[in-house]
């Protein structure tokens, strides 16, 4: 290994380690720290366990580093889905994937399971592109500009950078140009790694990535004269809530931030800055979910419709099927529809019989 592609591989070992430590220390703060742990400790151990001719093939200590990089796709892919999902819930049954390929790995190693070998490499595929299929999935729906930049650049960038690496690892000896494929490998590590610390903003959202200024409707100086910029907002926010409170567009099938921002004859980058900045709001479907569930709860509060079916509810309310509808009801409420429903009737008709 040259001297160049050691300090590659040393600069990128030292980085990831940092980024571990602070992620580490955030974990009770952010969802995504405990996994953004994971993948730098994962990432740190691949790029020294895959250093050429520097080690013996069969050292003791080299082992459990061996056993962490196998599973770096699938750190990837649960950090990916820490980092964009805003509604991900963090729970020790999320890690089953990473246990799994890293248990493979260690039938091979161990186990002398050769045959196991290309179903490692096949389920590190799988992972590398899950973490591409989510960047792009939840992105039309994301209101953090920011972010959405980051799902492209870093999320599709790494999960094609894994890929290449799991792929390249098959052949005898790779290279590109007559440079060793170990010393491409260290140079896209080190840009990995970089990427991997801008994304530390993805983390504490209170502070990067969702600006919120007070609201227009709270500001405390009413002497100072409005900005030509806030009363183009205040008139923005005005329009939305008709759409939204009167004429109920909400309802509709398949409503988009696009089709929103047609609706309203505004940019859509615009409205999507005005809910994330203005409503706080991180993504899309729970700014329109959250008049979907307050229309559902007055309604399965209303003793007139004691009768109506909770399906129907939530179709009236624009969900499209019953199971969303289940889940957002009972991670805002903490009850499931029909619980809250018989609460709420029960408190209703003790009142009247007072």
């Amino acid at each position: 290994m040259s001297t160049f592609e050691a300090a590659l591989r040393g600069g990128a070992v030292a980085l990831l380690a940092l980024l571990a430590v602070a992620s580490l220390r955030g974990w009770r703060r952010s969802p995504a720290a405990r996994y953004s742990a994971l993948l730098a400790v994962s990432a740190a151990a691949y790029a020294i366990a895959s250093a050429p001719n520097e080690v013996p093939e069969h050292a003791s200590w080299l082992a459990p580093l061996r056993l962490l990089s196998i599973g770096t796709p699938a750190a990837f892919w649960l950090w990916t889905v820490a980092c964009f999902d805003d509604e991900f819930q963090p729970s020790l049954r999320k890690f089953l994937p990473w246990v799994v390929l890293v248990s493979l790995g260690a039938f091979c190693i161990f186990g002398g399971w050769l045959l196991v070998w290309p179903a490692v490499k096949a389920l590190a595929l799988l992972f590398a592109g899950l973490a591409v299929w989510q960047a792009l999935a939840g992105r039309s729906g994301d209101l953090v500009e920011t972010r959405r930049c980051f799902r492209v650049v870093l999320a599709i960038g790494a999960g094609l950078y894994i890929a290449a690496i799991t792929v390249t690892e098959l052949m005898p000896h790779p290279s590109v140009g007559g440079i060793p494929g170990s010393t491409i490998n260290s140079a896209g590590l080190v840009v990995m790694a970089f990427a991997f610390a801008s994304t530390r903003l993805f983390e504490e959202p209170e502070r990067a990535l969702v600006a919120r200024p007070p609201p227009l409707a709270l500001r405390t100086d009413r002497t100072a004269k409005p900005m030509l910029g806030d009363l183009q907002q205040q008139a923005l926010l005005e329009a939305l809530r008709r759409l939204m409170e009167e004429d109920k567009v909400y309802r509709e099938e398949g409503l988009s931030i696009a089709a929103l921002a047609a609706r309203l004859g505004t940019p859509e980058y615009r409205l999507r800055r005005l809910i994330n900045q203005r409503l706080a709001h991180r993504n899309f479907s729970s700014f329109i979910n959250g008049y979907r569930l307050a229309e559902a709860r007055a309604a399965l509060a209303d003793r007139t419709q004691a009768e109506v079916p909770i399906l129907t509810i939530a179709l009236d309310a624009g969900f499209q099927s019953i199971g969303p509808f289940n889940r957002a009801f009972k991670a805002e409420t903490g009850m499931t529809p029909s619980e809250f429903r018989r609460t709420q009737l029960a408190a209703s008709y003790g009142a009247a019989a007072d």
